[in-house]
């Protein structure tokens, strides 16, 4: 999902981040629920001095993300127990998955280097369905949780409740869903 923007318009989304993947001795960069590995391999590839992990409990995620990249390495690793130190972290649409979320955003927090940046991206939307009505696939979101990212949660042990899935939102969560 973020394949074709992930280099050129993600990461230049926080200012001075391009410049700080592409220092000479490179940066330490890891990515939280890599899945297949794509924003591990796609900036490994681009920055080739930095030092790129992916992380996720999926045995076939994890050998289908590794490429033989010599800057890109993969492992099966609980996101609640990350530690670093990083200078980067990212996690794309899978905080919402799991079972942990906020002992991994805890435990990402405390891996980051002092000058350390988290990039996440996740989907925005509300536990109620009138409410995701203009966003593109928004009646589908809640299908989406229940086949999908609940699943995923529930398979790994989760409590109901906790690992809510992608259309969560406010309501769903009991607080406001983090804005990082």
């Amino acid at each position: 999902m973020y394949d074709a923007a992930l280099v050129d318009a993600i990461i230049p989304l926080m200012p001075g981040l391009p410049e700080r993947l592409d220092p000479g001795d490179g940066p330490d960069v890891l990515d939280v629920g890599t899945g297949q590995g794509h924003a591990v391999n796609l900036p490994a590839r681009a920055f080739p001095a930095g030092r790129f992990t992916g992380m996720d409990m999926s045995e076939s995620g994890i050998a289908a993300a590794r490429l033989s990249l010599r800057n890109a390495h993969f492992g099966l690793a609980d996101a609640a127990a990350v530690t670093g130190p990083y200078d980067l972290v990212t996690a794309f649409g899978v905080i919402h998955d799991l079972v942990r979320p906020a002992q991994t955003l805890a435990a990402v927090a405390g891996a980051l280097r002092d000058d350390g940046v988290f990039l996440m991206g996740d989907i925005a939307a509300s536990s109620k369905l009138e409410e995701n009505l203009d966003l593109p696939l928004g009646p589908a979101l809640p299908t989406f949780s229940v086949f999908s990212c609940m699943t995923v949660s529930l398979g790994e042990g989760g409590v109901p409740g906790r690992g809510r899935g992608r259309a969560r939102g406010p309501y769903g969560a009991g607080r406001p869903r983090c804005a990082c």
